[in-house]
């Protein structure tokens, strides 16, 4: 078997393919960049942590009402979010359920 591989590879092969010409112009190579002093790509942004108010959308001129009916449509949305497969959409929800129920806290008395 070894022998049958052999020539299959021989057949398949044939004759190493010819190399094509390099050009003269200079290829831009990664030691290339790192002597030229490129600047490293930029670190992604990290975001400050926002406040429950920020997140939830509540300001103090709200009245009561309308904060209920804010958080209700929250946790109606980040609930059903909050067994998802996904990973991050599921931190996500579950830092959103965190900020509601410190926003209801805070407006309506512990639960």
């Amino acid at each position: 078997m070894f022998k049958i591989l052999k020539s299959l590879s021989k057949s398949l092969g044939g004759a190493k393919p010819a190399e094509a010409p390099k050009s003269k112009a200079k290829e831009n190579t990664l030691l290339d960049k790192v002597n030229k002093g490129t600047p490293p790509p930029a670190a992604p942004k990290v975001e400050a942590p926002r406040s429950p108010e920020d997140l939830c959308g509540i300001t103090a001129k709200m009245p009561k009402e309308e904060i209920k009916a804010q958080l209700k449509l929250l946790f109606r949305r980040y609930n059903r979010s909050a067994s998802s497969l996904d990973a991050k959409l599921r931190a996500e929800a579950e830092q959103m359920l965190d900020a509601i129920v410190q926003m209801r806290e805070k407006h309506f008395g512990e639960i």
